[in-house]
């Protein structure tokens, strides 16, 4: 039984970090996704996993959506919009594109645990998971879980929501979502 004690103490402790998000910054997200000529998603380890999801549902909803790394990724520009995802903020592949988004006119929205962070400062739109981090101090704002786990965990249930709301606004339906899905598997 204590498997299943700690996937409740998992779900509290996420819905205990998703509630105090201000609905606000979340809609504006959804607004400059739905703006954007095309949206490219940036993050490290299981960051960039959370990120490679949001933009694999984005292509379900019809957007045109690249993954920063991915050799097919062209250029961003003036128009883009750039979501970058890391707890620390200080991972250097989402500093380093962020700044050059920034300096290719493109907007960047940056979701992180650390809003002091210099992935925050280069942002225009700052998302916090108040979450803790691998440098978190043990005992201060500890999960249940290991290192990262409860930021990604948010990241994911919160770019799904993101996505479930983009998805509304379109009026895609799911048979639409269902045809772009892959079948090359």
């Amino acid at each position: 039984m204590p498997i299943k004690r700690t996937i409740h103490e998992i779900l509290d402790e996420m819905s205990r970090t998703l509630a105090p998000i201000p609905p606000e910054g979340l809609q504006r997200l959804v607004e400059a996704v739905l703006k954007a000529d095309r949206i490219y998603v940036a993050g490290g380890g299981r960051s960039g996993l959370m990120a490679r999801a949001f933009a694999m549902r984005l292509m379900h909803l019809g957007l045109v959506t690249y993954v920063v790394g991915d050799t097919t990724t062209p250029s961003i520009r003036g128009g883009d919009l750039l979501v970058s995802c890391s707890a620390s903020g200080e991972t250097q592949v989402t500093v380093l594109v962020s700044q050059v988004a920034q300096t290719a006119g493109a907007k960047v929205v940056a979701i992180t645990a650390t809003p002091d962070s210099p992935m925050a400062r280069l942002a225009n739109e700052t998302i916090v998971i108040a979450a803790p981090t691998k440098r978190t101090p043990p005992g201060a704002g500890a999960s249940v879980q290991y290192g990262g786990s409860l930021f990604e965990q948010a990241l994911l249930v919160l770019l799904d929501a993101v996505s479930s709301e983009i998805g509304r606004r379109l009026g895609t339906a799911a048979q639409e979502l269902d045809a772009r899905h892959a079948n090359l598997e």
